[in-house]
């Protein structure tokens, strides 16, 4: 072979090359841009394709049912015990107890708190005598001879107008009305209608469940107007007696008529009716009470005040009254509630009206069970009343600070958290020396605890710290004097632990 030949040879594969090599360069880039088109544009068109076939097939052969379940917490219950249970009149009762976390039940439910507008311990005798620990009822057995008018007010008592009894006391009344003719006198009943100041030889002497009251003829007035004082007061136990007084507001009504000149003819002028005058239309106290924003009771003590006058002496007698009225009556209920087997159950809030005498002396006029409630009458009077509700569930522990289901104690350590035993004992000199339980002194310290001693302390202990604005009336406030001779076993004990708490917290002696 030539040498020519071998060069054209040598060309023809250089050549060769030198086409085949942009060839295969051109091949990897157009798979590599297929590969690209196939994954990015391709790949995804084929399983969005896939995609909504699946979605048609679904829809036109499977039927999808999608129900919203809602998890409902368990609340504690409560029931309404009324001839008309609606919800106006004790609409504010149903709100705050919705705001405390309660759940409205029936009778048949395993209830926690029964509110009864009406005594319901004739109808409901059989279920009420078979109540668990927990369970709360917004009345005592008894409660009727405080809120009774006919056996309150002719109960012998200091801050009670005096009265008779009709027609037990008819011989009675005629000889002080003859040795008192300058005396004025009205006839009441229990109904409170037809109240109306009369001769004595215009009173009805025949007419039983009724009364005979002398009047109180020179009432303190504020701008011209009698009124009278509404204090809400709760029972929390009975032997021993534990009573409070709610110190936050008081309700305050004003006769529609100045009370001079008098005229015994027209009710409007000594009477407090249903329209009674609110304390927002009385000139004097307006100004504290719209302007200034205080309470009915603040705005009551700036007027007095602001006229030379002390309102604690009032307020201590009122105090005074209601502790005297409820040792008073004690007996009388523990005889009743006895009938029942456990009297821790109950609580009873009541409202004590008072009135005054020029001379600021204190007068009780009745005390109302179940008392009125409704602000649909006077709507800025809700305020009052939810916060009497919200304070009144705090102390008897139907509003709980620890949330649960119930007002049932759920286990040993629960109750220890709130209330341990070491809360609740005193006197540590007297509880050293004692060796025997029969000593009186000796029941109060941890050795000598029977479950019933644990019981009443620990709802003594709770109250003292969820009372809000209630004022403990009884025990009264502790001092070195005080004599406890004049009171029962149970309420001498009562009074001896509160002694011993105070000397070690003095948050107790008040």
């Amino acid at each position: 072979m030539t040498r020519e030949g071998s060069k054209t040879k040598e060309s023809k594969k250089k050549t060769e090359h030198t086409t085949l090599v942009p060839k295969k360069i051109l091949n990897i880039k157009v798979k590599a841009l297929f590969k690209i088109l196939l994954y990015a544009v391709a790949g995804p068109a084929i399983l969005y394709g896939l995609f909504f076939l699946l979605i048609y097939y679904q829809n036109k052969f499977v039927h999808i049912e999608i129900k919203e379940v809602q998890i409902k917490d368990k609340k504690p219950l409560f029931w309404v015990y009324a001839k008309n249970p609606g919800r106006e009149y004790l609409r504010h009762v149903f709100i705050v107890l919705e705001r405390l976390g309660f759940e409205q039940g029936s009778n048949e439910s395993d209830w926690d708190l029964l509110w009864a507008h009406d005594y319901p311990f004739r109808t409901l005798h059989a279920q009420l005598s078979n109540l668990k620990p927990h369970q709360k009822v917004n009345h005592f057995p008894g409660c009727g001879y405080i809120t009774n008018k006919v056996d309150l007010s002719t109960s012998d008592g200091e801050y009670i107008p005096l009265s008779f009894k009709i027609p037990e006391d008819k011989d009675a009344l005629l000889r002080y009305a003859i040795e008192n003719p300058e005396r004025s006198f009205v006839q009441k009943s229990n109904a409170h209608r037809g109240i109306e100041i009369r001769k004595i030889e215009q009173l009805n002497l025949t007419t039983e469940g009724s009364f005979v009251q002398e009047f109180i003829e020179r009432p303190f007035l504020v701008d011209g107007y009698k009124f009278d004082i509404g204090v809400y007061t709760v029972i929390t136990s009975i032997d021993p007696l534990r009573v409070y007084a709610y110190k936050g507001d008081v309700l305050f009504r004003f006769c529609p008529v100045k009370y001079y000149p008098f005229d015994p003819e027209n009710l409007d002028k000594y009477v407090v009716g249903d329209d009674y005058l609110p304390i927002w239309n009385v000139p004097s106290l307006r100004k504290y009470y719209v302007d200034l924003g205080f309470s009915m009771k603040d705005s009551f003590d700036g007027y007095v005040k602001s006229k030379g006058k002390d309102p604690s002496k009032l307020w201590n007698n009122v105090n005074a009254a209601i502790r005297q009225i409820s040792l008073m009556k004690e007996r009388q209920i523990r005889e009743v509630a006895k009938r029942f087997p456990n009297m821790r159950n109950f609580f009873e809030m009541v409202r004590f009206d008072f009135t005054l005498d020029e001379n600021f002396n204190v007068y009780v006029m009745e005390a109302n069970m179940s008392p009125n409630l409704s602000s649909a009458h006077y709507p800025p009077n809700q305020l009052l009343y939810e916060q009497v509700l919200f304070n009144l569930f705090a102390l008897v522990g139907v509003g709980q600070r620890v949330r649960k289901d119930s007002l049932r104690m759920r286990n040993r350590m629960e109750t220890e958290m709130e209330i341990a035993d070491k809360n609740l004992v005193v006197l540590p000199e007297v509880c050293a020396a004692c060796d025997d339980c029969f000593r009186v002194e000796c029941q109060l310290c941890k050795p000598c605890f029977t479950e019933e001693t644990r019981l009443i302390l620990s709802q003594s202990y709770y109250e003292h710290h969820n009372r809000i604005d209630f004022q403990r009336i009884f025990p009264p406030p502790i001092s070195r004097k005080m004599i406890l001779k004049d009171y029962t076993l149970r309420n001498q004990l009562l009074v001896r632990w509160y002694q011993g708490k105070c000397e070690l917290d003095s948050t107790w002696c008040g």
